[in-house]
């Protein structure tokens, strides 16, 4: 799940949804704008699968146990070093 594995597909594990996500925070954003562009941005890569929004949510959890994001009067972003 957080892996790839034999039954998850490496765009579609945790830890490749979380970089997507990371990689979208260049500035502090809503949740549903991440999820927003998180989806549009997956939309235009041929044969990408699909992203449900519980596990966008699960990417999310993870990004925040690893302390790489912060939530802060609603707004995310990535945690400074």
């Amino acid at each position: 799940m957080v892996l790839p594995t034999k039954r998850i597909h490496q765009d579609r594990a945790l830890l490749s949804v979380g970089g997507g996500i990371l990689g979208l925070l260049d500035q502090p954003m809503t949740v549903s704008r991440v999820w927003t562009e998180l989806s549009m941005a997956r939309r235009s890569i041929p044969n990408a699968p699909t992203i449900t929004y519980d596990w966008f949510v699960l990417a999310l959890d993870l990004l925040f146990a690893m302390n790489a994001i912060d939530l802060e009067r609603g707004l995310l972003s990535k945690r400074k070093p």
